[in-house]
């Protein structure tokens, strides 16, 4: 009966998809369209809760001011007019040690100070870090850019719960408590290829820094937790919540996506969902039908830049500064990979805007406008064609609009959901020091 309803849901979406799709192309021509789009992109306030980042392209002679091959820049904000990145505070599994955790606080440390430097020394007239809602609205109507922080991993926590409130006067404004692997606060999604479990959810620390998150007022992120994890931080919070970067598990059943009922969790604490353009989340059947085809092509060019293939679980396994050098060349190899199939006839479809818009309209039919975002996980795995990175931002704008999205739809989507639960987050803290 649940496989039955859910699978009504997803007919009665893409339904009204078609629906909505039809009329708005039937009453405008696609330049009139492609117009009104284009000036709807430029009023609203566009943000992505999810870029990743490299230290290595943070220093005086290599940074953001210049159009490196990563998929966030100054240069490709600017052209696509994306307003706001959520810069990624990211540090990789290791093990549940002191000395383990010692050198996940001095890299989340390193990826704090580099934006510092990004927004202070190489572009503080480009881009200004913003920590309210009021800062973001504030700097975009200054003409710049803006930058906010987000933690990827609580794992930097370590056992020293004093550091939730370092890292967020540091400028963090969320936090995932585990990632690709169990951490000493939360069990994670990827406990479901085994099911063996650390905590069975979170563990008594874990528990400690919810609530030490509520109070300093930084949003909790459940994108990356087991379902039990993410079921006891809603229950445990006394704010609402965000998956910073997930989408729809009835369309793509991948254990980071979220199923129907924790969306619905979601909606009942009044978070919201900032679904997430990362292929082999939204669309899988399409995702490894035309990765099987590159993949052979992936290797031969990688190998040829004098690196050795590895597998997402393998690259994650890597040691901070040899995952970072890896990423580096698996970007330039993917760029090159790119072009080459451009000329490539026979490569089955691409994972496109389109198929991310469907998530966008499936999480809006199920759980309300008001509770769906958007996100990219660039630089992090993310991308797909029309939104490969921040110079095709307008391309989500211009799909929402062909799918019957109002101006006013739009901007809550982009932008105005997300701050709107800071708003709420810091609200929360704020009373919780009054009492």
């Amino acid at each position: 009966m649940k496989l039955l309803t859910t699978t009504i849901l997803i007919i009665i979406t893409l339904l009204f998809t078609a629906c909505k799709s039809e009329t708005k192309q039937e009453s405008m021509s696609e330049d009139q369209l492609l117009a009104k789009a284009k000036k709807i992109h430029k009023r609203v306030i566009t943000l992505d809760t999810h870029c990743d980042i490299n230290i290595k392209n943070f220093t005086d002679t290599i940074n953001y001011t210049q159009d490196l091959d990563n998929q966030v820049t100054l240069p490709k904000m600017k052209a696509g007019g994306l307003d706001v990145a959520w810069f990624i505070v990211y540090t990789g599994q290791d093990t549940l040690s002191e000395s383990g955790f010692e050198k996940a606080y001095d890299n989340a440390t390193s990826k704090f100070e580099a934006i510092e430097r990004l927004v202070t020394e190489y572009a503080p007239t480009e881009i200004e870090l913003a920590v309210t809602s009021a800062d973001v609205k504030r700097i975009v109507n200054s003409g710049k850019k803006v930058a906010m922080i987000g933690i990827e991993n609580g794992y930097p926590i370590g056992n020293d719960i004093a550091n939730v409130e370092k890292f967020y006067n540091m400028g963090a404004r969320y936090m995932s408590l585990a990632h690709n692997g169990h951490s000493q606060l939360s069990d994670s999604n990827t406990g479901e290829e085994d099911n063996v479990w650390l905590h069975n959810g979170l563990s008594e620390l874990g528990k400690e820094v919810v609530a030490e998150m509520n109070r300093v007022g930084m949003m909790i992120d459940i994108s990356h937790p087991s379902k039990e994890a993410i079921r006891q931080m809603i229950e445990l919070s006394k704010a609402p919540v965000i998956a910073s970067h997930s989408s729809a598990r009835a369309l793509c059943d991948h254990s980071r996506n979220l199923d129907d009922e924790q969306l619905k969790w979601v909606k009942e604490n009044g978070g919201v969902v900032q679904t997430v353009a990362f292929k082999s989340y939204l669309n899988t059947e399409k995702y490894e039908a035309r990765n099987e085809k590159l993949r052979e092509i992936e290797k031969t060019v990688l190998d040829s830049l004098g690196v050795t293939w590895m597998e997402r679980k393998e690259i994650n396994n890597l040691p901070s500064e040899e995952r970072d050098a890896y990423i580096a060349k698996y970007i330039e190899m993917k760029g090159i990979v790119e072009n080459k199939s451009k000329t490539m006839e026979d490569l089955p479809p691409a994972v496109n805007v389109a198929d991310f818009v469907d998530h966008i309209d499936y999480l809006v039919d199920a759980i309300g406008i008001e509770h769906v975002g958007i996100s990219s996980d660039f630089d992090g795995g993310g991308g797909i064609e029309g939104w490969s990175d921040a110079s095709e931002t307008e391309n989500v704008t211009i799909e929402l609009v062909k799918r019957g999205y109002t101006e006013e739809e739009i901007s809550q989507l982009w932008s105005g959901n997300l701050l709107r639960v800071l708003d709420e987050v810091q609200n929360v803290a704020a009373e919780m020091k009054k009492s």
